[in-house]
């Protein structure tokens, strides 16, 4: 189910709080596609940059020449390298996605969470043999009493209950019927509550 604003109002949250949480997904959104695209485009230089090394392989071994296999030992270094680095970069990733997590099971502001990342040292984050972050539990403390002033302190309100209305809770259907109260007071008061039919 999308994130709307349409889907956060009908969950009763108010139209300020409505455009932070917009606001904190959009930016979340916006961060997660730039890193996508960067891995993509990596990851399509990958086909001819292999190409490029088989091509200079095959002329090396054609041609005997030394000048070749030193070109291609360095072309062949510099692809390692670029793998290399892309694994790199998807392993910070998965962790810094990992550290994201547990900043927001904390509860850390959705504002702050974007720069805590930038100070923190998400690399130090190790995970089990299921893939899940190593002493998850304590990372949290650590978190919490490192990062205490930006955690978001939940604020519960009781249900809104609405103001019944003054009167005497009868509930009159005509003018004729209002007049025929013998009780003086009781009749002016049934006026004064039913004014509209009587037209003031």
């Amino acid at each position: 189910m999308a994130l709307t604003r349409k889907f956060l109002s009908a969950l009763g949250i108010e139209d300020d709080k409505v455009d932070e949480i917009i606001g904190a997904h959009t930016e979340t959104v916006n961060a997660l596609k730039e890193q996508r695209d960067s891995y993509k485009a990596d990851a399509e230089k990958l086909p001819t940059v292999q190409k490029e090394l088989d091509d200079m392989k095959a002329a090396a071994e054609k041609n005997g020449k030394d000048a070749y296999k030193v070109k291609y030992d360095a072309l062949k270094e510099d692809f390692d390298k670029f793998k290399a680095d892309l694994k790199e970069k998807e392993k910070h990733a998965r962790k810094e996605d990992a550290y994201r997590a547990l900043l927001e099971e904390v509860g850390i502001s959705e504002k702050r969470i974007k720069s805590v990342l930038k100070v923190s040292d998400v690399d130090s984050v190790e995970f089990d043999d299921e893939g899940k972050v190593k002493d998850a539990d304590a990372l949290k403390k650590s978190i919490s009493e490192e990062w205490a002033d930006f955690i978001v302190q939940k604020e519960t309100t009781g249900a809104k209950t609405a103001t019944p209305p003054a009167g005497s809770g009868k509930v009159y259907k005509s003018k004729d019927e209002i007049m025929a109260i013998k009780d003086t007071q009781e009749r002016q008061k049934a006026i004064a509550e039913n004014h509209e039919m009587f037209g003031f």
